[in-house]
């Protein structure tokens, strides 16, 4: 079966254990993160809670090495699952009939309320800049960003978000790329030259 990229809204900042219990049911998940060297105490705390293998997976933790790094999210509540059909739609009864353990929503079409599949050129240029690591992003709800100015559809051709695609728009007076996953979510960057740009029919 053909499968597609939702977005689920999570209440209570759950989405690590949303995470899990996703990962559980085999269903490949997405959180948009950035990594955060723990050091001194919490380097300690982290170290004991992953070596109680008695205790609940914890997917916050990124070992390498001696290295313990924490997945902090970039935008709170948010996670994204791929599933087909059938599983977005049971996802969705079970979220909304609140038989899980934790609570949340599946974002809808507006007209149908259907399970809304986000297409693949749009998850896919969202995660490209905000796994960029790309310093001053900003994230924000999609029916924020209709207040913003919006200009040519460009690509970028050089550094760390190359072959992103987006639009510009003037932002705090600034001209930033925004990449949005629509009904959901936009990210924009922060000042990008313009040469670094180059306009998409």
């Amino acid at each position: 079966m053909e499968q597609n990229w939702y977005a689920i809204k999570v209440f209570f900042n759950k989405v690590f254990e949303m995470e899990v219990l996703l990962d559980n049911m085999d269903l490949e998940t997405y959180i948009p993160t950035e990594k955060v060297l723990l050091k001194g105490p919490a380097h300690i705390a982290a170290r004991k809670k992953l070596a109680d293998i008695s205790a609940p997976r914890d997917s916050r933790f990124i070992e390498e090495g001696p290295k313990i790094f924490q997945r902090k999210p970039l935008v709170t509540s948010l996670i994204f699952v791929k599933a087909d059909d059938k599983t977005i739609k049971s996802l969705s009864d079970d979220l909304h009939w609140h038989r899980l353990q934790y609570q949340g929503f599946v974002y809808n079409k507006a007209d149908t309320k259907e399970p809304s599949a986000i297409p693949a050129s749009q998850m896919e240029a969202f995660r490209l800049v905000a796994d960029s690591g790309a310093s001053g992003l900003e994230f924000f709800a999609d029916d924020d960003i209709t207040r913003f100015k919006q200009g040519s559809k460009v690509r970028v051709k050089e550094g760390p978000l190359k072959g992103a695609e987006g639009y510009i728009k003037r932002i705090k007076k600034d001209r930033r790329l925004l990449v949005s996953i629509e009904g959901v979510i936009a990210v924009a960057t922060s000042f990008i030259p313009p040469e670094n740009l180059e306009i998409v029919s």
